[in-house]
């Protein structure tokens, strides 16, 4: 009998449905929820971003892809004709004539490659909502690491 009291008090003293273990699993759990909600979220926004960027960037990208093509298809041809109606119009030598001609072209996709470059850079700015909001959830989550160990206080009305 006397082992039978002590079993009675040791379940009543065991604890209750606002017991510190249960909130500590159910702060635990509600914690995982909200980083898998940020995460999630974060995701969703980078998806975004990276799609506002492709579509910045289409037209850049295209710009340069256009001024390569010239750049190689254009330069023999252009080195070969022109230096041949530059050598004839200002009676000098061929090879002179092929210097001039290359280096005309060479200045336009220099002027193309540039272009598209300082049209490029400003596409990558819409991946700064990512960073401002990362950098948020990063600032949130370690509060919420440091002020998890802190005991709260007593809430009696």
């Amino acid at each position: 009998m006397a082992d039978q009291a002590s079993v009675k008090n040791d379940r009543a003293s065991a604890p209750q449905n606002g017991a510190p273990e249960k909130r500590v699993v159910g702060g635990i759990a509600e914690f995982g929820n909200d980083v898998a909600t940020l995460v999630e979220l974060q995701v969703k926004l980078a998806q975004i971003d990276l799609k506002d960027c492709l579509k910045r960037a289409s037209i850049p990208l295209a710009l340069m892809a256009v001024a390569l093509v010239f750049l190689l298809g254009a330069v023999p041809v252009l080195l070969l004709g022109g230096a041949e109606l530059l050598a004839v119009a200002l009676k000098i030598t061929r090879g002179g004539a092929m210097l001039l001609t290359g280096g005309g072209v060479l200045a336009l996709a220099v002027v193309g490659i540039v272009v598209g470059v300082l049209k490029l850079r400003p596409s990558f700015s819409s991946f700064q909502r990512s960073r401002e909001e990362l950098t948020r959830n990063l600032a949130w989550l370690r509060t919420v690491l440091l002020l998890s160990g802190r005991s709260l206080p007593n809430r009696r009305g």
